[in-house]
Order: structure tokens, then sequence, then C-alpha cells
């Protein structure tokens, strides 16, 4: 089974969410459905990046990092 991590991003707001499962389209539509709490007031969401991983402590730690200082650093280079 692969793991992923995700970056989404508001259409609306311009707002990311970083998070980590293992089904990111069944996620995603999670998150347009309002079935996640901090993402509901920020509908609707469309996928920007995703990284594929062979365990899911390893998609948590690259998930880690992305919220960290540097992960978003590196998020907005590649985004720019």
């Amino acid at each position: 089974m692969e793991y992923f991590i995700y970056v989404i991003k508001s259409k609306i707001y311009k707002t990311r969410y970083i998070g980590s499962t293992s089904d990111v389209l069944k996620r995603l539509k999670e998150h347009n459905s309002k079935k996640c709490r901090y993402t509901s007031g920020r509908t609707p969401w469309e996928l920007i990046y995703k990284e594929a991983f062979k365990t899911r402590s390893e998609a948590m730690k690259r998930e880690k990092f992305l919220k960290s200082g540097q992960g978003r650093k590196w998020l907005d280079n590649v985004f720019k």
C-alpha cells in the first residue's frame, strides 16, 4: 500500500492545507464536501501537489517537514 502527502489550496481564500492519506482523491472529496472541520469553511479545494511513499511513517515525516518553517518556504518557492 502506498501513502501520500498532499497539498491542497483553497480556490477562494488561496490558503494551503497539508495532509497525508492512502487515497488522495477520496480525501480531496472529503475536504470539498465539508467533512473535515479545519477545511470546511474554505471550500472549494484543489489538489496542487502530492508525493508517494512506501510507508506511512515516511509520509508523516515529510508532512511534518512541509508544515515546518523550512517546508513552507520550500512550498512557496515551488509554487511561485
